[in-house]
């Protein structure tokens, strides 16, 4: 099928046409191309497909699913318009879903890799001694897409709080040994003190990051590290403390964490950290929530078009995947309304394509 559309480009906002042919984007007429949107003139919105640079097909709350079930959270996202999933941990094989044109592309990044009761049961890949972590950050490495995810910390019960998994030279170690293999790594990471060791090991990626400080923002910016801050999961924060309340320490540091995320993540922007959209989907967080985690950035200080931007031509870029470019695969979402306007517009876009395949 061959496919045209017209209306505005982001982030500049000017007119743009596109044609669809054998599933690629062309930016030269195609003849007897079908016009499916934009053909009452140029209203209406363009953007490459959307992307949750922190979500997880295959996840649910108990650890891996049902492959029809994880098939169900792709599709979701598909009906969203995020076309492009890093799955940032998932103790399910999804890579099947490679040869399914229907499905979002994924980018894996194989399993979570932790110490034993140091992180959700049944998600990780759990080391008995820190000293395995360069050979299991290596092999997670050459299973995945180019990603691989640690439990940066996690709650000690010994301490009743949160508290590192790693030392600083296993880090050092492995983070080089995953790009000895070609992969950037990322942390998941709530509290302060886990943070300096990642960033001085090299790490790629920060999840989360409610723990930053100003030290720490620096560290970043010196280091070129990106964070993903999960800020519609991070709403849960009060349920996770409420629900531990035998361990206080814990309890009252993740309510001091919540509170004062706004503030810290805020300040990371300002001082040029990237910043990406990730939603966290797949256990306590529903899939297809990409436009809230947009509308969320907006309340740490982005612009609409920034923070539009930093789940969809921005994060393309950072992940290394083409955004709508002449010989591309055509992967794009249109709106009728400004998606610059709010969860709610972004949420149902008018069209999308995936592949060249209209939904």
């Amino acid at each position: 099928m061959r496919l045209h559309v017209r209306g505005r480009g982001l982030p500049d906002g000017e007119l743009v046409e596109w044609w669809v042919v054998d599933g690629m984007l062309s930016a030269e007429p195609v003849a007897d191309a079908e016009t499916v949107f934009g053909a009452d003139g140029a209203g209406g919105w363009i953007l490459p497909g959307l992307v949750d640079a922190h979500c997880h097909v295959g996840l649910g709350p108990h650890g891996a699913i049902e492959m029809d079930e994880a098939v169900a959270q792709a599709e979701t996202e598909r009906g969203t318009g995020a076309l492009l999933l890093r799955d940032a941990g998932s103790p399910t094989d999804t890579r099947g879903f490679d040869d399914r044109a229907e499905l979002p592309r994924i980018i894996r990044a194989g399993r979570h890799i932790a110490r034993p009761k140091r992180y959700q049961r049944g998600f990780a890949v759990e080391l008995t001694d820190e000293w395995q972590l360069p050979d299991a950050v290596a092999q997670q490495a050459r299973w995945g897409d180019g990603w691989v995810k640690l439990v940066g910390d996690w709650i000690d019960r010994d301490l009743g709080d949160l508290a590192p998994l790693w030392s600083d030279d296993v880090l050092e170690a492995a983070i080089d040994a995953a790009h000895a293999n070609g992969a950037r790594v990322t942390a998941h990471v709530f509290s302060e003190d886990a943070l300096p060791g990642l960033i001085r090991a090299g790490i790629d990626c920060i999840e989360h990051g409610t723990g930053l400080t100003d030290d720490t923002v620096d560290l970043m910016v010196e280091h070129g590290t990106a964070l993903v801050p999960t800020l519609i999961n991070i709403e849960n924060f009060p349920d996770i403390a409420a629900a531990a309340s035998r361990y206080p320490r814990y309890e009252q540091h993740m309510r001091a964490l919540h509170a004062t995320c706004g503030a810290r993540i805020g300040a990371a922007r300002e001082a040029g950290v990237p910043i990406y959209a990730g939603t966290d989907a797949g256990s306590a967080v529903a899939h297809g929530r990409i436009g809230e985690e947009v509308e969320a950035l907006k309340g740490i200080g982005m612009t609409p078009t920034e923070a539009l931007g930093a789940a969809c031509w921005d994060a393309r870029q950072w992940l290394g995947r083409p955004a709508l470019e002449h010989g591309a695969s055509a992967d794009f979402v249109c709106y009728t309304d400004d998606p610059r306007g709010g969860a709610a517009v972004l949420a149902d876009p008018t069209l999308v394509v995936l592949r060249g395949i209209a939904y």
